[in-house]
């Protein structure tokens, strides 16, 4: 009974969260467009299952998603599992939080994997290129380069190192990077960066960061917990724009050791 009422409330903020949109593609169709709203049946029974689909994720996210984000950075960050010792720890080594780099880097990777919005993408990319651009191949690389970020992330939690230095320096690398990539791979590298916050990854992400900045001592969860979603847009683009660039790279250096040139 207490799950029915929680999601309850959870139902009707969604229905007011997506009366707006609903009002606003209506007004416009009928009013603008000045035309029926067409399978208007079907639309009805689409929009029921996707309101119930939200209230049901967002839900998910509060019962399992945010709870075991926080229990696995509570537990990795525990000073009786990287120290040893359960007394207070006044000094954090930042070594000794391997085992959070390395949770951080795979609980990146899975969750970009099964990103929806990624497979999307790459499933689109691979159809527009003839099959040049490999799903997979899209799919590892951008999984890649948000394992790093959420890891390099997470180590910028443990040190307190300010963000907008991790930042600025990533986006002086993309700059260069665009400057020196194939043209046909920018805009591509650019949307592979936005579609990695959506569903999956950013609640895992954003539990993670704001659970180990809770438990790491001298860390301040309202400064220092948010940030890991920004990694997760920034380095799918560096990713991304590298790969192809060494696959220029390496189709150059194939054509001229096949022509004999150096």
């Amino acid at each position: 009974m207490e799950f029915i009422k929680e999601f309850s409330i959870i139902l009707l903020a969604t229905c007011r969260d997506v009366l707006p949109i609903v009002l606003l593609i209506t007004v416009f169709q009928l009013v603008v467009l000045r035309q029926k709203i067409p399978n208007l049946p079907r639309l009805i029974v689409g929009g029921v299952y996707v309101i119930l689909g939200l209230a049901l994720f967002l839900a998910g996210l509060e019962k399992a998603l945010f709870p075991l984000g926080k229990i696995m950075a509570a537990q990795l960050s525990d000073p009786v599992f990287l120290y040893g010792t359960n007394e207070a720890i006044t000094h954090v080594d930042w070594t000794a939080y391997g085992w959070v780099y390395l949770f951080a880097a795979m609980i990146g990777f899975a969750t970009t994997i099964a990103e929806p919005s990624l497979i999307a993408v790459a499933y689109k990319a691979n159809e527009v290129s003839a099959g040049t651009i490999s799903t997979w191949g899209l799919r590892i690389t951008v999984a890649i380069g948000v394992a790093f970020g959420i890891s390099l992330g997470t180590y910028r939690i443990v040190t307190g190192t300010p963000l907008y230095l991790y930042i600025l320096v990533g986006y002086v690398v993309v700059i260069i990077q665009t400057i020196f990539a194939p043209k046909t791979i920018v805009a591509l590298a650019y949307d592979s960066g936005g579609v990695t916050t959506s569903t999956v990854t950013v609640p895992l992400v954003a539990a993670l960061g704001l659970g180990l900045a809770s438990t790491v001592p001298g860390r301040n969860p309202a400064l220092d917990g948010f940030g890991l979603i920004a990694f997760a847009s920034l380095f799918p683009i560096i990713a991304v724009l590298g790969y192809a660039q060494l696959m220029e790279w390496k189709t150059k250096h194939t054509i001229n050791t096949n022509t004999g040139e150096r």
